[in-house]
């Protein structure tokens, strides 16, 4: 199948373009760079006017005229090489907002694809209109809106997430839905929103190529060290203030046992080099599944603070802080589940080969892979 994959997120197309490829399909992804993780795809889109001087001048012109020049710069450029993106058999959108322009732009484009290929497929990765009412409505027991709620930080900070309750981007929402096959969840964060959703065709793992991702194995004799690789832009969402508290109760404690490395807002490829000696790496808090950046650390065969819930484990089949750690809103308990893994630098190894291990098994790329071009031929049948 020819196939195009739209936006990107930590290396998530990309990864699968690998799975796709190897079983034989022709995959072309086309991307922004994902922010500042400078991500490079086989078509980049520039995502201009967002710093500096340009950040000024587009405010002024969006107070002055409601115009986004961020959005007509994606539009033109998407436009000017509109033969790159016609007669796919398969499209499949990262999120709602895979070009990220403002709705009515973003809506523009949509068209254009829905126009020109007929099966297109949407994937609820990162925040969209469902999972952010689901956890808006409080049916989450926390979420990536509890440090809304708990009034940390300002209401512009969070509208990355919040904007798509807005009426436009809930039309967009509607607007999308109308025109695809199905949807298909990239981890439990989403497929729980999803469930009953008559668009919804099932979730598919992360794909990850641990091939490419060398294991590092630890020892216990070593000094432990901590990672803390911060977003600025997500410090809340991701519960990085959380983390940060837990780090300074076990600096006290442990000033001459451990040694913590922390990065703000670096490109992917300093992010993943940052972290090779880390034993432990703390990912984020508010999430009941493994993203991307978690499973790419679980390859390396680190200790992951992360989204590992219950439901994950029932999913999966497994015990408790056997493969990754679940972090809780809590620092008093992410200090303990710290300190448990300094007292006993056994269990360090031990998760660290069983995350490995997890990720071979249920996240292969070439797995991964074969699951998506399932879901999307199943949809295809139907429509036949």
């Amino acid at each position: 199948m020819k196939i195009l994959l739209v936006g990107e997120y930590s290396n998530l197309h990309k990864s699968l373009k690998e799975g796709l490829v190897h079983l034989g399909h022709e995959v072309t992804v086309v991307g922004l760079g994902d922010g500042f993780k400078q991500i490079t795809t086989d078509i980049n889109l520039n995502e201009r006017y967002t710093s500096g001087f340009p950040l000024f001048i587009k405010k002024v012109i969006y107070k002055l005229f409601k115009i986004d020049i961020t959005s007509l710069s994606i539009k033109k450029q998407f436009f000017s090489q509109q033969n790159n993106f016609t007669n796919y058999d398969v499209v499949q959108l990262i999120n709602e907002n895979a070009f990220k322009c403002i709705p009515k732009i973003e809506k523009q484009v949509l068209q254009f694809i829905f126009n020109h290929n007929k099966n297109v497929f949407l994937l609820s990765c990162g925040t969209d209109y469902l999972s952010v009412k689901y956890a808006f409505e409080k049916k989450f027991r926390y979420s990536i809106l509890t440090p809304y709620f708990e009034k940390k930080g300002s209401e512009k900070l969070f509208m990355p997430a919040t904007k798509y309750l807005t009426p436009a981007y809930k039309e967009l929402h509607t607007f999308i839905y109308q025109n695809i096959q199905g949807v298909i969840a990239s981890d439990l964060d989403y497929h729980i929103p999803l469930t009953g959703n008559d668009k919804y065709l099932g979730m598919v793992p992360n794909p990850v190529n641990a091939a490419n991702i060398p294991f590092i194995p630890m020892t216990s004799e070593e000094k432990i060290v901590i990672f803390h690789g911060i977003n600025v832009n997500n410090y809340y969402k991701k519960g990085n203030d959380i983390f940060e508290d837990a780090l300074a109760i076990i600096q006290q404690k442990f000033p001459k046992q451990i040694e913590i490395i922390t990065t703000r807002s670096v490109p992917y490829a300093v992010y993943i080099e940052s972290y090779n000696r880390a034993h432990i790496l703390l990912d984020q808090v508010f999430a009941y599944d493994q993203g991307f950046n978690a499973l790419e650390a679980m390859s390396k065969g680190k200790v992951v603070f992360t989204g590992a819930e219950k439901e994950w484990r029932d999913y999966y089949g497994l015990a408790e802080d056997t493969v990754a750690i679940n972090a809780l809103p809590d620092a008093n308990a992410i200090v303990e589940k710290i300190i448990w893994l300094i007292e006993n630098p056994s269990k360090i190894i031990e998760i660290g080969k069983a995350a490995r291990a997890f990720v071979e098994k249920e996240h292969d790329y070439k797995k991964s892979a074969q699951g998506y071009l399932t879901t999307w031929t199943s949809a295809l049948k139907n429509e036949a």
